[in-house]
Parts: structure tokens; C-alpha cells; sequence
């Protein structure tokens, strides 16, 4: 295809202000003027020319080299390949327009290869959202990404071109998140105090009232209460943009995952600790919780249990409590897959939540599908629960809704987990004991198996964990005396001639006491040899 390039001016004649183009005196001088270049295009779809022309080069030798460069980008599609030729005239047609620089030769002929777009104009948002188009998973997990692309990602970086964006982009997005942290809680402080502050004001009196009304209108101005974005959640928006990144390069569109180098703070899971009595004397005076996770000793779940045993969901806390089901397992544990004659039952299913709607969802992992043994008080608690059961299915008649499920609504419709949360903290407070959250009533359940001394293996595929590791780094804390008796076991085990503390106590003591005992036997005699005055 033809292609040229030319030299020409831009000045006018001084009297009529034409251009003077080729006519101009000055063009004899390489240095005046500029250069153009102009290369022919494969026809369009309809048969019209079109072309590719850019002007404003300095030199014969850079409008030379760029000729060359859209006559390579022309030679990357065969003669033979109409459809080849069309795109990429399509994009030189693109970029002439649009004024953009020239595609790399090599990374066009990648991109034409493996048929992604020829023009890298996708931004971040765009692959995001195209990305969370074609994400099958469930509901609840499709919302968590949702959420961190329309809250984080995309107003931060979804502007960015998807090729060009680079780990100190992803840098400043995680700076920028701190900083706003610290301008809510600063925000968040001054409406705290600003509501304070209108609490002591008294409602009587006009002086007070005018008072308040003006506090109020300040603090409708101010921002409302919000939530920081916490350590967590920004390794959970890093792996969103991982993820979506990854399958960017699966497809061709990337070769580098800025995400997966960008560094965050880490972030250190809660361990489980123990309700001991100076941590619930403590907690008492002062209301605080020791820890994100806490665990009940065996007398304070027995106690909750006794508590509860006439609540209609007793079985469901006792299941939870010895063998540690998860509260969407719990909900959706059906009849068909409880097998009481064999003392087990079978993990299939969990009830999760979508905001406030409940969806059946598999378990996320394959070790969440599991077998769990069943003791035989656990036994006779669930079979005590199928009887009611049949008695109110008995008294609600047609309008028992027939689920199949263990634990269920008085009408035999599905538990929403939300609500089964909210019920045992209202159950937790009214026992007086010591604050726990359902989950960690499960917790409960492994630190019990631990300190019974069952293998982590098998406590482990009972939780419905992946690996060991995990059970080991949440339940590190056991109960206070199996560590005492632990600890006491292994200092038996070295033999020392050095007497313990309390044995050199008691050697002193009964040293003393002789010592004692010898002074008052000297002084008695001492008294009879001594003669009587007259």
C-alpha cells in the first residue's frame, strides 16, 4: 500500500494571509518547516478508502521511522487474513484520530494472536465489572467482591488503563484508605462529643431549648457515623483485585499482577481465650472483653446449657457446643442426613446470608463435607427434638412448611441464621454469663477436644477445617488446669538435687522451730540450778 511523507510550512503570504505551502521561499532550509507522513489503509467494510496521516515531525528521519512502524503493525496480519487486516487498520484508523501514540509492534502481534482487543483502552473498572459478570459462584461471595469494587476499587483506580497500571498505584490506594481512616475516626470523635456535650443540656427554658436546637443543627452538618477500613478488609479488597487480575492474565490481557506485590500491613487473627475468673472479675468492673474470641470454660457451658434446656432450640446449642457445627451447617442440617442409629451425622449443606436473604449454598471447601460422630447424650438430644418436632408438626397441621430440616422455625420453615444469632446473645445476657459469640461457642467445642486430649487430626476434620495448621493457630489457648497439668508433667521429667521452694520453706521453718525448742529447754534448766533467796 502507497505511503509517503512530505515536508511543509505553515507560513501565509503577508498580503492575502494564504498559505504559501511548496511556494514558500524558506523550504530550500532542512530546518524549516516540518515534517507529515500519510500511509494508505486496507479499504473499509463498504468499500471506502481510508488512511492513516500525522503531521508535526521535526525531522525526515523521525516521520521516516514512524512510517515504518505502521507499515510493521500492517505486515503483522497475512495477505490471506481479511479479517486480520481490518482490525488492525481499524485501530490505526483509531489511533490517528485520537492522536495516540503508535502500538507496539510486538505486544499487537501478541494481542492479535490470542484475539484480544488491539488497542489496550480497557480500564480498571471495565475489567473489573466484565470480570464480576462472569465470576459463577454463590450469592454472598459475588456481594463481598461487589462491595470492594464499587466502595474501593473503582473510585480509586477503576480511571486507570488496565495495561498501564502499576504497584505504586495500588500503593496510593492503600494510602489514600489509611488517610481517610484517620479522617473518620476524627470525624466520628468530634460527633461524639458533639452529642455528649447536647446530653447535658437540659430540656427546660428557652435559653437551653435554643441551645439545643442549634448543637442539633450543627450536628445534622456534621458527617454521620462510619466505619474505618480495617486491616481485614484491605487484604480482602488485595485479593479481590488478585483474583481479578489473575484471570486478566489467564485470558492475555495481562503478563503482570501489580497486586500480587503490592505490601499491607499484616494482619494477626484473635486467638481464642479462656473466660477464667480474673478475666470475668475483670470483666465485670469494667465491661470490656479480653479478646475478639472468647471461650466459655466446661462449668459455664454446662451452666449456659442448664440455662437453656427448655429453649425450643436447645438441641441446636447443645450440637454447637460438643461438636462444634457452624451455625449455617446447624441451620441447614437436614433429617436425611442425620443418621441417629449410627451416631453420626453428615455435613452437606449451610444456610448463608445475601445482606438480610438466606440462599442453601454447598460448603465452601471439600473438608467442609465431613462425617461427624455423635456422643450418646448428643444422641438422645436430638432424638428428644424429633419428637417434638412431630408433635408440632401435628398441631400446625397443613400449614407445617415441610423443609426436612433438623432445626427449624415453629412452622417447620427455614432458621434465618441472623436471627438465630440475635437469639443467643439475648440468651447469653439473660444467663448472666460471661459474653461469647455463636461462632465461638464452636470454639468451644474444639478447645474442649483439645483438652480432652483427642488427636488435632480428628479435631481438625471435625471442626471441617482444610488443614491442622488452622486448628493449631486459633486454638493455641487451652484450658487453665490442662496447661497447669501439662506444665507440672514436664517439670517432673527433670531431676533436680535443688529443693523446691516450698520444700526449703518448710527446712527453715522446722530448723527454726528447733532451734526455738533448744533456747527454752537450756533456759529451764538454767532456772532449776539457780538456789532460792532467803
Amino acid at each position: 500500500m502507497k505511503g509517503s511523507t512530505h515536508r511543509r510550512c505553515y507560513c501565509r503570504d503577508a498580503h492575502t494571509g494564504k498559505p504559501l505551502g511548496k511556494q514558500c521561499p524558506k523550504l530550500s532550509s532542512r530546518k524549516h518547516g516540518s515534517y507529515s507522513i500519510r500511509q494508505e489503509l486496507p479499504p473499509r467494510e463498504d468499500g471506502t478508502r481510508r488512511s492513516f496521516s500525522r503531521a508535526g515531525y521535526e525531522s525526515l528521519k523521525a516521520a521516516q521511522a514512524d512510517l515504518d512502524h505502521i507499515r510493521a503493525l500492517l505486515g503483522l496480519a497475512d495477505t490471506d487474513d481479511p479479517e486480520g487486516m481490518a482490525l488492525i487498520a481499524a485501530m490505526l484508523e483509531e489511533v490517528g484520530d485520537e492522536k495516540s501514540p503508535l502500538p507496539d509492534v510486538e505486544e499487537t502481534r501478541r494481542r492479535l494472536k490470542s484475539g484480544q482487543d488491539l488497542i489496550g483502552r480497557l480500564t480498571v473498572g471495565e475489567w473489573l465489572d466484565r470480570w464480576l459478570d462472569g465470576k459463577r459462584i454463590r450469592k454472598s461471595g459475588l456481594s463481598r467482591y461487589e462491595t470492594d469494587i464499587r466502595f474501593h476499587l473503582k473510585p480509586r483506580i477503576g480511571h486507570h488503563r488496565l495495561d498501564r497500571l502499576r504497584v505504586s498505584h495500588l500503593s496510593d490506594m492503600f494510602t489514600a484508605i489509611s488517610d481517610a481512616n484517620a479522617e473518620i475516626l476524627e470525624q466520628n470523635a468530634q460527633r461524639r462529643a458533639a452529642v455528649e456535650e447536647l446530653a447535658t443540656v437540659p430540656w427546660k427554658g428557652v435559653d437551653n431549648r435554643a441551645r439545643r436546637k442549634v448543637m442539633k443543627t450543627a450536628i445534622d452538618a456534621m458527617p454521620p457515623f462510619r466505619r474505618v477500613t480495617g486491616p481485614a478488609t484491605r487484604l480482602r479488597i488485595k485479593a479481590t483485585l488478585r483474583s481479578a487480575l489473575n484471570d486478566a492474565i489467564g485470558q492475555q490481557i495481562l503478563t503482570f499482577n501489580p497486586a500480587a506485590h503490592v505490601e499491607l500491613d499484616p494482619v494477626r487473627k484473635p486467638k481464642a481465650l479462656v473466660w477464667t475468673d480474673a478475666r470475668v472479675a475483670r470483666w465485670e468492673q469494667t465491661g470490656e472483653k479480653p479478646s475478639p474470641v472468647m471461650v466459655w470454660t466446661p462449668e459455664q457451658t454446662g451452666a449456659f446449657l442448664d440455662f437453656v434446656a427448655e429453649d425450643r432450640l436447645y438441641a441446636m446449642w447443645h450440637l454447637i457446643a460438643f461438636r462444634g457445627l457452624r451455625r449455617g451447617e446447624a441451620c441447614a442440617q437436614p433429617w436425611s442426613e442425620t443418621n441417629l442409629d449410627d451416631h453420626s451425622l453428615t455435613v452437606s449443606a449451610q444456610l448463608v446470608q445475601d445482606g438480610w436473604e438466606v440462599e442453601t449454598s454447598e460448603p465452601k471447601t471439600d473438608s467442609g463435607f465431613r462425617v461427624v460422630a455423635l456422643d450418646d447424650d448428643t444422641v438422645n438430644v436430638l432424638k428428644r427434638h424429633r419428637e417434638q418436632q412431630d408433635a408440632d408438626r401435628e398441631q400446625w397441621g397443613s400449614a407445617w412448611v415441610e423443609t426436612g430440616m433438623v432445626f427449624t422455625q415453629e412452622d417447620g420453615s427455614w432458621l434465618h441464621p441472623g436471627k438465630v444469632t440475635d437469639l443467643f446473645e439475648r440468651l447469653v445476657a439473660a444467663s448472666g454469663l460471661p459474653p461469647i459469640r455463636l461462632h465461638d461457642l464452636r470454639h468451644g467445642a474444639a478447645t474442649l477436644m483439645l483438652a480432652a486430649g483427642i488427636d488435632v487430626k480428628i479435631v481438625s476434620d471435625t471442626l471441617g477445617h482444610s488443614d491442622t495448621r488452622i486448628t493449631r493457630d486459633i486454638y493455641q489457648s487451652v484450658l487453665p488446669h490442662v496447661g497447669k497439668n501439662a506444665a507440672e508433667a514436664t517439670a517432673k521429667l527433670v531431676p533436680l538435687q535443688r529443693k523446691t521452694e516450698a520444700e526449703e520453706a518448710a527446712r527453715k521453718a522446722a530448723k527454726k522451730a528447733a532451734a526455738k525448742a533448744k533456747a527454752e529447754a537450756r533456759a529451764k534448766k538454767k532456772g532449776k540450778r539457780k538456789k532460792p533467796k532467803k
